[in-house]
């Protein structure tokens, strides 16, 4: 009988999850079927505690649910308790495992389609959300030299800035307003969008968190938001003449990273890349 593995979240809507995390398992002879399973927040605790039984292998986490799952889990991966956020449950003979697997998503996603290594620099994240958490964790621990949050409610970025000190790291917080990203996005070797500008459905889809004359042609663009293909904070970054990327490539590998825990075998990257941007087309 196939094993069970999916993603669950409320509203799910339409995810790709599915289409490149069957191609993975398919490609590797494991027999399960990866399936979205939509849950409402009071079908929460159920829905986890069924991760227990013998068929499943576990599931992807997304909104509103990577923090909600923490105290139904059995452990938590240290950097996941850090970070403050679990997007991927492993079943391991019953015991429930929290992983956080978009950290290091982030920054192969970086390193991959970007050709870029953070170390050493200059980093503006826009956003405080969730995947904001990850992403500016995983940029302290990549060593940047200076890390600034930018975010409409100021104190939601400060609070996010507290969060990630370590040793004699800080990170500076700052409102999300042109007036306030003159005086940082020109001068950034990396901008990293983590809010909902831009996102196809989304209520500011045509929108982009920073215009062309304030993104310098050597910094390089990674915008979170992967629909569409080419958001408008990519099409601004190509007008400045910066390196940009959308959100795809970090999907698919915090998927890979999932997949490979749940399975414990090396998951087919290239694969699962390809066939997740055919179907994103």
């Amino acid at each position: 009988m196939a094993k069970r593995i999916g993603i669950i979240g409320y509203p799910l809507g339409h995810t790709l999850s599915p289409v490149f995390q069957q191609a993975g398992l398919d490609d590797l002879g494991v027999d399960a079927i990866f399936s979205a399973w939509p849950t409402a927040p009071e079908d929460l605790e159920a829905t986890v505690a069924s991760f227990r039984e013998d068929d499943c292998l576990g599931s992807c986490v997304t909104l509103p649910h990577k923090q909600a799952v923490m105290p139904l889990l059995d452990e938590i991966d240290d950097a996941a308790a850090e970070i403050g956020a679990v997007n991927w449950i492993i079943n391991d003979d019953g015991k429930l495992r929290g992983y956080n697997t978009d950290a290091p998503g982030f920054l192969r996603a970086v390193k991959e389609e970007l050709d870029f290594d953070p170390s050493g620099a200059d980093a503006l994240v826009i956003g405080a959300g969730g995947a904001a958490r990850a992403i500016v964790f995983a940029l302290r621990d990549a060593g940047v030299t200076r890390l600034t949050i930018a975010n409409r409610t100021l104190s939601r970025a400060q609070a996010l800035a507290d969060d990630v000190r370590k040793g004699r790291f800080r990170a500076g917080a700052i409102e999300l307003s042109r007036e306030s990203l003159t005086d940082y996005a020109p001068y950034a070797d990396l901008i990293v969008n983590t809010s909902s500008m831009g996102m196809a459905g989304g209520t500011a889809e045509d929108d982009s968190p920073l215009d062309a004359d304030l993104i310098s042609d050597r910094t390089v663009v990674y915008d979170i938001v992967y629909a569409p293909a080419e958001t408008p904070l990519f099409l601004e970054a190509e007008s400045a003449g910066a390196r940009a990327a959308t959100g795809l490539s970090m999907l698919v590998y915090q998927g890979v990273a999932g997949l490979e825990l749940a399975t414990g075998l090396e998951a087919p990257a290239e694969l699962m890349l390809r066939t997740a941007r055919a179907a994103g087309r």
